[in-house]
């Protein structure tokens, strides 16, 4: 009788363990599934029928009709260390024209013995889709630099010296669809001028 209990409670253990471990199996099968599809389906920033992305060796904004992608504008090639930040794809109207513009961050750094350099670029640039046409593009550069610099001829005494330095203008995207550049001594404003498909000085 003894014997009888004991198969049956061990028969019993097997059989929930092997319960748990299929149940497990298929709870990771089914997790992983979501996971290749979320990986697959996302972008970088979207807006409209476009979704910016990495694909197939460039960065670029992928023009989806129904769900599929029909064309896309490549902005620039993509190696494997090129990783976007910041990225923001906003849909505008200018002069009556509908347009895009897209925004990203790119750091990168440049080190020496003496000198250390973190790199961050603010890109923006915007296209008129239907032609897939850039209209306009700024690059902004700021750079935070840590330098070890020689006080005397000898180089037997030093310090450390640490300084920001920015490159370019800030872009400004007024509520009218026209464009400000920011800049340390002037601003440039710009319009968008439909006809040449491209923006001009506001004079």
């Amino acid at each position: 009788m003894k014997k009888i209990v004991i198969f049956t409670f061990m028969a019993l253990l097997s059989l929930n363990a092997y319960s748990q471990k299929k149940t497990r199996g298929e709870t990771e099968r089914s997790r992983a599934k979501t996971t290749a599809k979320s990986t697959a389906t996302a972008g970088l920033a979207k807006a409209d029928n476009l979704v910016v992305e990495i694909k197939k060796g460039n960065f670029q904004l992928t023009i989806n009709e129904n769900g599929k992608e029909k064309d896309a504008v490549i902005v620039k090639p993509a190696d494997a260390n090129f990783k976007p930040t910041n990225c923001k794809l906003i849909a505008l109207t200018a002069s009556g024209a509908k347009l895009y513009l897209l925004t990203w961050t790119e750091v990168t750094q440049q080190k020496s013995d003496l000198k250390t350099e973190d790199i961050t670029t603010n890109f923006s640039v915007i296209y008129e889709i239907t032609s897939k046409k850039q209209v306009f593009s700024n690059t902004q550069t700021n750079s935070h630099i840590i330098e070890k610099v020689f006080l005397d001829k000898n180089k037997t005494a030093s310090e450390t010296r640490e300084k920001m330095r920015k490159d370019g203008f800030e872009l400004v995207l007024n509520p009218d669809g026209t464009l400000t550049q920011k800049g340390k001594k002037q601003d440039i404003k710009w319009v968008y001028d439909a006809t040449k498909m491209e923006y001009v000085v506001k004079k």
